[in-house]
């Protein structure tokens, strides 16, 4: 099978191969997926969106053994990508759904327009099958309505008070807030990832309320110190349903979600390259 991924005026095909079907059928039910590229901060040569959809490995591939080319999807990190050249170092199974049609040069020259301009301006592109293939409907949730509602609003456009994060020039603004907040989306998105993977090992009540706290913790942050409300609003939402009797599994995939995409948009708005920079010639000027 098919997809096209297109992104600034080009098209690249890519062929699904292998047999992780259960990631496949998350995969194709998304499509046709609207997404915004992101720059990486560590394994460097892939270009990377948020996935909407929570999966375990499969076929558990180490990340440093992906060819260049290759589209995979890393679970942890929530992300689909693609690859142009071997990766830096990092620690983590990927599931490997199949590899780019055409040659590595033009992604990796989109990544290069990706890394110099991310945080000025959001990359946008789709992934969508090629024979145009209508997605099945999903199953009825048994979440609340209005966690999932709040969930796909967030999925559909950037939280308002997440936009104007940016806009403060007061004593380490910007940079204050939006680094504190980016951070804590970050790392609530990964501990959520690490309370799913005790199903079966620890008892669900403790999970539950591992999760609430994790929640809470993160949401008082961005009301009180990075001065949000919609945005930890739905958060405090979630750790609220954590005492009650939906269904876990359920609820702790969408809490992975809401948190894995409240830290895209963050991330959108930082210019990592400027910064990684400005970093550098700092550290030179120092050693000077």
């Amino acid at each position: 099978m098919d997809l096209n991924f297109s992104a600034e005026g080009q098209s690249w095909p890519i062929r699904l191969t292998g047999d992780a079907e259960r990631t496949r059928r998350a995969l194709l039910s998304a499509l046709p997926m609207r997404l915004q590229l992101h720059t990486p901060k560590i394994a460097g040569s892939h270009i990377y969106w948020h996935a909407p959809f929570v999966e375990d490995p499969e076929g558990a591939t180490h990340v440093l053994a992906a060819t260049a080319g290759a589209f995979i999807y890393w679970p942890v990190r929530q992300f689909l990508e693609i690859t142009f050249a071997p990766l830096q170092a990092e620690n983590a199974e990927i599931t490997v759904l199949g590899h780019l049609d055409a040659p590595v040069e033009g992604i990796a020259e989109l990544a290069a327009t990706l890394r110099r301009d991310q945080g000025r301006r959001i990359l946008e592109g789709t992934l969508s099958e090629v024979d145009g293939g209508v997605s099945a409907a999903p199953a009825p949730s048994l979440l609340p309505q209005d966690i999932v509602a709040a969930r796909k609003a967030l999925w559909a456009a950037c939280p308002s008070d997440i936009s104007r994060v940016t806009s403060s020039r007061a004593i380490m603004h910007p940079a204050g807030p939006v680094f504190t907040a980016e951070s804590e989306a970050r790392v609530l998105h990964e501990f959520l990832w690490w309370i799913r993977a005790e199903r079966g090992e620890t008892d669900e009540a403790m999970r539950r309320h591992t999760a609430a706290l994790a929640l809470d913790k993160a949401a008082t942050r961005l009301r009180d110190f990075c001065h949000m409300e919609e945005t930890p609003a739905l958060l405090f939402r979630l750790k609220a349903a954590m005492g009650d009797a939906h269904p876990f599994d359920a609820l702790i995939d969408e809490a992975i979600l809401v948190a894995g995409r409240i830290g895209a948009w963050l991330d959108l708005l930082i210019p990592w390259n400027d910064l990684n920079e400005a970093f550098r010639a700092a550290l030179d000027g120092k050693r000077a």
